[in-house]
């Protein structure tokens, strides 16, 4: 396959309601958009960078620097025929993963739809219904969180995620807890503790929780062994998890028991896939974690979370669930179940709306 022609497209895409992090609070969601040509149809890609450099390094802005002037040129007009041979062009280039994920996927989105095939049966997908849940964000106080908690258990979410920061961990979990006692519930820290102050996460361990995810820094796996040591809880980890590498030396030093996997953390999703499979033969449970994508970005997430080991509900929530106005032609809805069904036409299966694209576009680019 070669590459003729790519663009680029920063968009900015409002959301539904404020997201809260321990590491700020969002109201806007931005992402680089890519599309590559080939001979026929489009294919596109998402790259989940975001405005700041809150839950990564990567921006769009230097997402976009790295596209246009490093991995574009290495990848254009070359005969590549995988996406094995797509990573080889791109590993001149150090780190930057989201923005070689972005790419990656819209070589992907090309061969499914140059053979025929969806993205699911690309890479072996054992079912096209996946287990999701919904992630919420910080909220006022407890009482407004189990409120909002309510309304997504009435839309049909099985699998609530919240997110805590210390002080706002313990009393907020459990009065989720007391009104849902049989949620399956999980909390993520976003790296906001270290293992100085992580005794305070010990409450939670009556909790009855699936995981505790990511609480300690983004770069570490020792102190996550040792905190995962004094817990009951599973420790998962997402943020320190750049490559199977990292994976396989997590579970060896017994820094998780639970694994996020996702693509554009990881560069792509090749790696991802490779994270999987070493985490199924070592019977790991993961799970897909969401990134506020669009619906570019969600068809690639329900292909991968349909991999076998994928046994965790994923955050990949319904479109309405951050987007009045997503930038692709299809949606994605809550099943009666508590599952998405995943696109099944070639490649992501979806369709982008040019003329929605265009409205959220801040900048865009065509290289040649």
């Amino acid at each position: 396959m070669n590459l003729s022609r790519i663009s680029l497209y920063h968009l900015r895409m409002p959301l539904v309601s404020p997201f809260e992090t321990s590491f700020g609070r969002s109201e806007t969601r931005d992402c680089v958009l890519v599309e590559a040509q080939a001979d026929g149809p489009s294919g596109f890609g998402e790259c989940p960078a975001d405005a700041d450099p809150g839950y990564s390094y990567e921006t769009c802005d230097t997402a976009w620097h790295i596209l246009r002037d490093f991995l574009i040129p290495a990848v254009l007009d070359q005969n590549l025929e995988s996406a094995g041979e797509l990573q080889n062009r791109m590993s001149m280039v150090r780190g930057h993963l989201m923005a070689k994920a972005g790419l990656e996927m819209a070589f992907w989105d090309l061969m499914g739809k140059s053979q025929g095939r969806s993205l699911g049966e690309l890479i072996g997908s054992s079912h096209q219904r996946v287990d999701v849940g919904v992630s919420v964000g910080i909220q006022s106080s407890p009482q407004a969180l189990v409120e909002v908690v309510e309304g997504y258990v009435t839309q049909g979410y099985r699998r609530i995620k919240i997110k805590i920061k210390p002080g706002r961990e313990v009393q907020e979990t459990t009065a989720v807890r007391r009104r849902f006692p049989e949620m399956r519930l999980q909390v993520d820290a976003n790296s906001a503790y270290s293992l100085e102050n992580a005794s305070m996460l010990k409450g939670l361990d009556e909790l009855g929780l699936l995981l505790i995810e990511q609480p300690l820094a983004e770069d570490d796996l020792w102190d996550h062994s040792r905190l995962q040591e004094q817990l009951k809880t599973p420790i998962c980890l997402d943020e320190s998890i750049l490559s199977a590498r990292h994976a396989r030396q997590a579970l060896e030093m017994g820094a998780c028991r639970v694994i996020n996997i996702k693509m554009g953390r990881v560069g792509g999703l090749s790696e991802a896939i490779a994270i999987h499979n070493l985490c199924y033969a070592r019977d790991v449970p993961v799970w897909c974690g969401g990134m506020l994508e669009t619906g570019v970005g969600r068809a690639a997430n329900l292909a991968l979370a349909g991999l076998p080991g994928f046994t965790l509900p994923g955050d990949i929530s319904a479109t309405e669930r951050y987007y009045r106005e997503d930038i692709t032609q299809e949606q994605f809805f809550l099943n009666a179940d508590s599952t998405i069904t995943a696109p099944s036409g070639p490649g992501l299966g979806v369709t982008v709306d040019r003329e929605i694209l265009r409205r959220y576009t801040l900048k865009e680019l065509t290289v040649p």
